[in-house]
């Protein structure tokens, strides 16, 4: 980022150059004003570290975003720990979800000649992995790619938000909302269905006045919050299909003078670390990307050693409750907004 500032030139401009690419059109002129602002800058070039690393046991890890999430971190942390514990190395770079960034970042992992690599996304999806790995040992992380043998580990969503779900029926609770995230996402979507076959497992119809779309954030939470105090038969317990959203719902709540959980019990989803600081604190289901990391580098080294693909190639991993404060059973002759 400093040399493209300084240099008046795009980041992949920047990562190409001093790749020493030759995949893309960029003038001598050009070349040669990278170069000189990196020398200036005292960067260490990457022929440099591809030279301290060649014969090391190294594995790659790129991943599309870190600083809009904290799962990326914790996807990080759980594979650098099963590398260090087997005398590796992870090397981490990030595309920022653009193409060519993406490209260059490839190339630069492979120029260290890694045992492998760990292909990962922020978000759950599908994904098209890129040829340049077909050589590799490659295993995708939060993200899976069917048809290519490629191992892959996922969170378990749809048993996540049945979780989420069957914990507030355990409780005693019938009527049960829920807050989803954008339907465009797979993991809103498979935490609605979780939701869906709790209640079906219980025998209790889904009303849809009861299921609500967010937007993963506080205001959303609070806004349908609100919605549903305002039913003529309100719900005494809500799901809320992320912590943030959850937090907009306390708020929501408070506001109409009702309390968690004597009023009504709210679970959330993610388990980040506010969940342990609002109050009361509150119930979640664990995003397991920490472990996801650890499966991921596990696999990638067991592959190496082997030679041989894990049998089970797409594996969906727990998200286990946290139980806290914030539910409760129903209570008879409960307030209502208003009263």
């Amino acid at each position: 980022m400093d040399i493209a500032r300084e240099a008046g030139v795009s980041q992949s401009t920047v990562s190409f150059v001093l790749n020493g690419s030759t995949s893309v059109r960029i003038s001598d002129a050009t070349r040669q004003r990278v170069l000189e602002v990196a020398g200036a800058l005292g960067y260490r070039r990457f022929s440099h570290l591809a030279a301290e690393h060649k014969g090391s046991r190294v594995i790659g890890f790129l991943v599309d975003e870190i600083s809009t999430s904290p799962f990326a971190v914790a996807s990080m942390d759980g594979a650098r720990e099963v590398a260090w514990e087997n005398d590796r190395v992870v090397l981490i770079s990030t595309s920022g979800g653009d193409p060519e960034l993406e490209r260059s970042a490839i190339d630069t992992l492979l120029a260290c000649r890694p045992e492998g690599v760990v292909l990962a996304s922020i978000l759950t999806r599908r994904i098209e992995p890129s040829p340049a790995l077909k050589d590799v040992p490659t295993v995708l992380l939060n993200c899976y790619a069917p048809g290519t043998g490629i191992a892959s580990v996922v969170p378990a969503e749809v048993a996540g938000g049945h979780t989420a779900t069957r914990s507030l029926v355990e409780a005693g609770h019938r009527r049960i909302a829920i807050i989803t995230g954008e339907p465009w996402m797979e993991a809103a979507r498979d935490r609605l269905k979780g939701y869906r076959q709790a209640l079906a497992t219980a025998d209790l119809a889904t009303d849809d006045a009861l299921v609500r779309e967010g937007n993963w954030l506080p205001s959303s939470g609070y806004e349908q919050t609100r919605a549903l105090i305002a039913l003529p038969d309100p719900p005494t317990a809500i799901f809320c299909s992320n912590d943030s959203m959850a937090i907009g719902c306390y708020e929501a709540l408070k506001e109409h003078g009702l309390r968690v959980p004597d009023d009504v019990s709210v679970v959330g989803y993610d388990d980040q670390e506010v969940a342990r600081h609002i109050y009361p604190p509150l119930t979640t289901v664990l995003l397991p990307h920490e472990e996801m990391g650890r499966w991921a580098v596990e696999t990638l080294i067991s592959q190496v050693a082997t030679g041989v693909a894990p049998p089970h190639r797409h594996v969906k991993i727990e998200c286990p409750l946290v139980e806290r404060g914030s539910v409760a059973a129903p209570r008879v002759g409960r307030r209502r907004s208003g009263h």
